[in-house]
């Protein structure tokens, strides 16, 4: 199941900084507190034998938690959040359940080819009765997963229905059988009513405040994964389930014909016949998402993009955070992810009517794939879990674990939000006004993705704003952050390096946020100035290079002052090769000694390889050389020479 266990296509040509090159700038601050030094992962005891590959989790009245598991099982757990949680099984024999819910007496799954309304009549703890509410087709391909139901506030579900892949373009998402790739309405009665298409692996859903949403992954005409908003007779991106709207329910009109005038479909055979994979051309005039909505207006964006490799792989379960749940972040939003078992945190607002936000990394380290997600009374949160065999950055194949809040405020970007000539962070706490007034600690930069049939994108259209300057509040809760050149429809970086809090005892826990900006605030620029600017602005301080004992002078937000400040670690270090594992998100389906989405490292470097047949495999991966693993690794001939030698270098050094 792609959806699983995404390998990014391309690079993600992010400049992804470290705290190293900015200690000198944190005025000898502790070091950083860390995720789990705020969120604690419980381990929730299943009974013996129980494999629990979590695909729904719902919460009763009675504060009881519901489990489904995509063997076909549903559990009840009675005292779910006490040291000696009690199982009772309510159902089994039910067809790869992916999404459960609870309203008006009755449980409600959907399974592979419908949704079902589960009920115990006689009161004995089991279901007794099964009833169809609602069945849509099935080609019988292994890809047709069906996930949901999310409930709405009329009373309807929602179920979204995923494409299943070519036999011979095996790479090429196919709607075989009606209303696959849609989002189906359901009411009570079964009446359904097709809403929306363009899904390509549909996992996650979510209702927030009454609006739908939904989450994808990298793919087939998936750029990266991100929260979508999802409207009424919206096209969302991917064509196959255009394959329908000529049938009278349709919601829309839009044919794939009218799509691929637009954008080429690449369905080349090569001299044997035989369909060529499309691949990502490095060279070439391409469209962006945008691009092709100024034509194609149903095209529905992402109100916030998560970049591929750095906000997880195989987005998964969309959930609001009560107002009173996890103290400062209370009414924003979590997204979870399968590949690399954490979740994403999301700030969302409403700018001329549409929806756009900002991302950040909110707690990774669970034991499996996050799928599901939900609140228990005591505002903890359920965090269910699989792999389903594709592999996640955890070690389990399943599990189910809560998350707990101690009850400390993390410094944090609490939001981020847009402005007229650029963005106001709020924090958690006052910040240190002295690092704060530094503008080497900020920076921004901007980028996009291709809208193509290949699989997933590389970063495109790269920029990096000028700061034209910084604005404290009185308070020290905010900053206003003066950008130059805005650019609507792309994700801004935004980066806070060296920002300590006001007691000056400990820098950001995540201090990168991306920010989507669908739509720039209108509003008199002039109304606020920034009151430090570069020629203004402190001098920027001496930077001591502990590595070299040497002394340089610069800002450390400056690639050159970077590359001179980087530590003097030999190629073959891990500390020499990890930033560019994250920047071409290599790290995202390897690891160094854990097999993942693609082998450990360490088991490339047993096969004894050359440095430059490694390099040869990187650029032109062979499947006949892994065929253990599902998924197929992209060519990554974008990375330059002399960043995939290090690692290639590196690789070859782990066989010692």
């Amino acid at each position: 199941m792609i959806f699983f266990k995404i390998l990014l296509h391309s690079s993600l040509r992010i400049i992804v900084l470290t705290c190293l090159s900015l200690t000198s700038m944190q005025l000898m601050a502790q070091e950083s507190l860390k995720e789990e030094d705020f969120f604690k992962i419980n381990k929730i005891s299943s009974p013996e034998g129980i494999l629990l590959e979590v695909g729904g989790l719902t919460k009763l009245p009675n504060g009881d938690m519901a489990v489904a598991t995509r063997r076909g099982d549903i559990f009840v757990i009675e005292n779910p959040t006490g040291t000696k949680p009690h199982f009772r099984k309510f159902a089994s024999g039910l067809h790869e359940i992916l999404g459960l819910t609870y309203t008006n007496g009755a449980l409600y799954c959907a399974q592979r080819g419908e949704l079902t309304k589960l009920v115990d009549t006689d009161m004995d703890g089991k279901a007794d009765v099964f009833e169809t509410v609602y069945a849509w087709p099935l080609s019988g391909h292994y890809h047709e997963y069906s996930f949901g139901p999310k409930l709405a506030p009329d009373g309807s579900f929602f179920v979204s229905t995923n494409v299943a892949f070519g036999d011979e373009e095996w790479w090429r998402g196919e709607s075989r059988v009606p209303w696959r790739g849609w989002m189906l309405r359901i009411a009570p009665d079964g009446t359904m009513q097709p809403y929306a298409t363009g899904f390509r692996s549909p996992c996650g859903l979510g209702m927030i405040d009454g609006e739908l949403f939904y989450s994808d992954n990298q793919g087939d005409w998936i750029g990266s994964g991100g929260l979508v908003h999802v409207k009424q007779g919206s096209f969302v991106g991917h064509p196959a389930g255009l394959r329908w709207t000529s049938l009278i329910n349709s919601p829309l009109k839009l044919t794939e014909n009218q799509l691929y005038e637009m954008v080429d479909q690449r369905k080349i055979r090569g001299t044997d016949g035989n369909y060529i994979k499309p691949e990502n051309v490095v060279k070439e005039k391409f469209s962006t998402v945008f691009d092709v909505k100024q034509k194609i207006p149903a095209l529905q964006l992402p109100a916030v993009w998560l970049p591929h490799g750095v906000l997880g792989v195989s987005n998964s379960e969309i959930l609001k955070i009560p107002e009173n749940f996890f103290g400062p972040f209370g009414g924003q939003v979590l997204v979870g992810d399968q590949g690399q078992s954490k979740i994403a945190r999301v700030f969302l607002e409403k700018v001329n009517g549409e929806f756009q936000g900002a991302a950040w990394d909110f707690r990774s380290g669970f034991k499996s794939g996050v799928l599901r997600m939900e609140w228990a009374n005591d505002g903890s949160l359920f965090v269910g879990e699989t792999n389903r065999g594709w592999g996640s950055a955890g070690d389990a194949n399943d599990g189910l674990q809560r998350l707990v809040w101690n009850n400390k405020i993390p410094f944090e970007m609490r939001t981020v939000k847009a402005m007229p000539e650029g963005f106001e962070v709020e924090f958690t706490k006052a910040v240190n006004r002295k690092t704060a007034e530094q503008l080497a600690a900020y920076s921004v930069e901007s980028f996009t993705y291709k809208y193509h049939p290949v699989y997933g994108s590389p970063v495109v259209n790269n920029k990096k704003h000028f700061i034209k300057g910084i604005s404290i509040s009185d308070d020290g809760m905010r900053v206003r952050i003066f950008v130059d050149g805005l650019r609507r429809y792309y994700i801004h970086q935004i980066n806070l390096f060296g920002i300590t809090d006001d007691n000056n005892s400990f820098s950001l826990v995540h201090p990168t946020a991306y920010y989507t900006l669908n739509n720039i605030p209108e509003g008199n620029k002039s109304l606020i100035k920034p009151t430090i600017t570069p020629k203004n602005s402190k001098p920027t301080p001496v930077v001591k290079n502990t590595n070299t004992a040497s002394t340089v002078t610069g800002s450390p937000d400056d690639p050159a002052m970077r590359e001179k400040l980087a530590p003097t670690a030999k190629a073959t270090s891990i500390e020499a090769v990890n930033s560019l594992l994250i920047k071409y998100t290599c790290a995202a389906c390897h690891q160094q000694n854990k097999k993942q989405i693609g082998p450990a490292f360490a088991e490339i470097a047993k096969r004894n390889y050359s440095t430059e047949q490694i390099i040869q495999l990187i650029y032109n991966p062979k499947k006949s050389n892994w065929p253990d693993y599902a998924t197929e690794m992209p060519p990554m001939s974008h990375i330059p020479k002399n960043d995939v030698k290090k690692i290639a270098a590196w690789i070859q050094s782990l066989k010692k």
